[in-house]
């Protein structure tokens, strides 16, 4: 059995909270960089070269990639070999988020209540996605998602009559419906199967896969590519102002479900497709 302070869990997610505001996953940037070599209607090029420029800026100066510095997921993945001291698990979590967000002086979005809308003041709570593994370790993922792409996300309860081609139109429908809404070009997570309560965060989970890593199963695979295809296809472009680079990536997740269901999400995130990670 090995024993984790909370100390040390509260320090890696506010230094991780900061990383993923300030900077994209290295596959993520490449893959703005390479859309905006291929792009040839001028003003989609120019808009993305912008993103890549802004890029540079944030890495230079240390401000955040986007001013909407989001509502924070935490992912653990904690090894059942792990006793947790000095604390409680979610307190260390929360406690990480308040002081990466003070201390990287990163904008507080939480409100408190949905409806009375007293902002909390320090970003939090966090949303936390705690899963049990075989080890030793914790691996912590932070990932921050700005309103303009979540708003734009969407879960629909197929029937399974509707098959393959209705989750298809839905994806199609719910990303091209969107627009510009979410600042293309887009990364599109989508989730196949499970419950109304859990499809929603198999398609946001799915943002996490490096960019462009096809899913495992060919059959899903072969479907993110030609999803992506008709995506780029359709002409929306970056900011929905037309070109070819509408998404840069659509990632699926699977998983069971009931013989009389057939869930469907769609989790869109903008080109700033933030997370950050650490094994401790």
């Amino acid at each position: 059995m090995r024993e984790l302070d909370c100390g040390a869990i509260t320090a890696a997610v506010a230094r991780l909270c900061v990383e993923a505001n300030r900077r994209l996953p290295p596959e993520a940037e490449s893959a703005l960089r390479a859309a905006a070599e291929a792009e040839d209607w001028p003003l989609a090029r120019g808009i993305l070269d912008d993103l890549a420029r802004n890029l540079d800026a944030a890495r230079e100066t240390g401000l955040p990639i986007c001013q909407d510095t989001g509502l924070v997921t935490v992912y653990l993945e904690l090894g059942q070999d792990v006793h947790v001291t000095g604390g409680d698990l979610n307190g260390a979590v929360q406690e990480g988020v308040r002081r990466g967000y003070a201390e990287g002086y990163l904008r507080k979005s939480v409100v408190r209540d949905p409806l009375r809308r007293v902002n909390a003041g320090d970003n939090t709570p966090a949303a936390i996605n705690l899963r049990i593994v075989p080890g030793e370790g914790l691996k912590l993922t932070v990932a921050p998602k700005g309103a303009g792409s979540e708003n734009m996300c969407r879960v629909k309860m197929l029937t399974p009559a509707s098959g393959e081609a209705g989750v298809r139109e839905f994806v199609l429908g719910a990303v091209l419906s969107a627009g510009g809404n979410p600042c293309p070009p887009t990364v599109v997570g989508v989730g196949i199967g499970g419950s109304f309560d859990s499809v929603g965060a198999l398609a946001k989970e799915a943002l996490l896969r490096p960019l462009g890593e096809p899913n495992p199963d060919e059959y899903y695979a072969a479907m993110e590519r030609e999803l992506l295809e008709e995506l780029n296809a359709s002409g929306l472009g970056p900011q929905g102002l037309g070109g070819r680079t509408t998404a840069l990536a659509v990632h699926i997740n699977a998983a069971p479900t009931h013989i009389a269901m057939l869930p469907a999400a769609v989790c869109i995130s903008c080109h700033a497709i933030r997370h950050a990670e650490v094994t401790l």
